[in-house]
């Protein structure tokens, strides 16, 4: 056998290092220079959303005072328990809430598909009068909401309003829409409705796109009917986008103020009569902040909102999930 002869100072010499000085220096060159490219991002975003939300869950803690932490009184978890109590009138604004949620989001959903499953049928058949329906069922969505919700509610007037008389026509008993307690909530419901759906449609529209038309030929060459294919291969294709929008109307519709406010805020401002009859926890936050000034307790209601808001995104991913098919 032939010895492995090597000198003392190959012995002694060390391996080689997995990195070298100069390959080291490149990745945190590389490491620094993105964290500097991503540090005016994180600067704003620390300034104007993560630094706010945790002052105002700070907030929630004290009874706040415009002077800042030296002059405000820490009342620990007081704030949360006089939400619970049904004297505060947030249990009644969370219940307007849920209401105004679970008719909003299965009307805008199925409205929202209807519609965007009509433009698709006929989409072969483009017409002035399909491209003028297409426009107006999106342009409400791109103007103000103030603005528009300012003239629903000379619509909505009692006296000399469009839908009483509409109402007259089909001989119909006129209704208080705004003034009454019974009427006021779907009247708001109508207006958001009406602003929200061309979103609706739109996302739809898209999701119809994507679906490959040899799925639909090979159900009708199957002998499926429209309903059929409609319940079998369409709604498969379009459950991820289905669960998108559940999603995001529903935390649109949580946080329903400005339509609300506009509508019924009356001579005195503030929003959401008559009788609490509209009051969102979005309106009840409003009203405790900046009517009442309770900044505190407003902040409580803030945080208590965001924690809903998370669970039921949450929960409905979870849930969703289970029934959508990624294609």
């Amino acid at each position: 056998m032939q010895e492995n002869l090597q000198t003392p100072w190959e012995k002694s010499r060390p391996l080689a290092p997995p990195l070298s000085a100069a390959r080291t220096l490149r990745r945190t060159t590389k490491a620094v220079s993105g964290w500097l490219l991503v540090l005016p991002a994180l600067a704003i975003l620390t300034l104007f959303t993560y630094g706010p939300a945790l002052l105002v869950v700070a907030m929630s803690f004290y009874h706040w005072s415009l002077g800042g932490f030296q002059d405000s009184q820490w009342v620990g978890a007081l704030h949360y328990q006089e939400l619970l109590n049904p004297i505060s009138g947030f249990l009644e604004s969370l219940s307007v809430t849920f209401y105004y949620v679970g008719i909003m989001v299965p009307m805008t959903i199925a409205l929202g598909l209807g519609i965007a499953w009509l433009f698709r049928g006929a989409a072969h058949k483009p017409t002035p009068w399909l491209t003028f329906t297409r426009a107006a069922v999106f342009l409400p969505y791109i103007t103000p909401a103030i603005a528009t919700s300012i003239i629903w509610v000379f619509i909505f007037n009692p006296q000399f309003g469009l839908a009483n008389a509409a109402l007259r026509f089909f001989h119909i008993p006129a209704l208080g829409w705004l003034v009454s307690s019974t009427w006021a909530l779907p009247a708001v419901m109508i207006n958001n409705l009406w602003h929200n759906l061309g979103f609706t449609v739109v996302l739809f529209l898209a999701g119809l796109s994507n679906i490959p038309g040899e799925a639909v030929e090979a159900a009708w060459l199957d002998g499926a009917g429209g309903w059929q294919t409609f319940r079998y291969v369409v709604l498969p294709y379009l459950s991820p986008v289905t669960l998108m929008v559940v999603i995001l109307t529903t935390i649109q519709a949580m946080q329903a103020f400005g339509s609300i406010y506009a509508m019924t805020g009356g001579q005195f401002g503030g929003g959401g009569g008559p009788l609490n009859s509209t009051t969102t926890t979005a309106i009840y936050l409003y009203k405790s902040a900046f009517i009442f000034f309770h900044y505190g307790y407003g902040a409580a209601v803030s945080v208590v909102l965001f924690a809903l808001l998370l669970l039921m995104t949450i929960v409905q991913k979870q849930v969703g999930e289970r029934y959508t098919t990624y294609q």
